[in-house]
């Protein structure tokens, strides 16, 4: 069983930064692909930011050029950092990970996707 476990988020100011932390635990062999994903009010879920197991990322264009997605091996952990936040950057945002488990008593080793609870940002003026 693997658990993602989301921090952070909240309100926030108009223009001010966003700092999001997810921390994967449970029987986890190894973990690929992490990301983040923001599902806003009346809007489908949008991939935000996403980084490989080698340190490679992908940003949204929306938010290209202010966001700066990490991740932290030895603590199974990826971390969001958004600047200059606007409103349309209000919504659920959803931490995303790829990763081997084990399953069945440790007998079998499955690639599967998680995902955490889920963090409310607030972007007011």
């Amino acid at each position: 069983q693997v658990q993602l476990v989301e921090s952070g988020g909240g309100l926030v100011q108009a223009g001010g930064p966003l700092r999001l932390s997810c921390a994967a635990r449970g029987s986890i062999l190894s973990i690929n692909a992490m990301a983040w994903y923001r599902q806003a009010p009346g809007k489908q879920r949008e991939l935000v930011a996403r980084i490989s197991s080698g340190g490679s990322t992908n940003y949204a264009d929306s938010v290209e050029g202010r966001i700066t997605i990490s991740r932290d091996n030895a603590k199974n952990a990826v971390y969001l950092h958004m600047d200059s936040l606007k409103p349309e950057d209000t919504g659920v945002y959803l931490c995303n990970a790829v990763s081997w488990t084990d399953e069945e008593g440790g007998i079998t080793r499955r690639l599967r996707t998680y995902w955490g609870q889920g963090a409310q940002g607030t972007v007011s003026a």
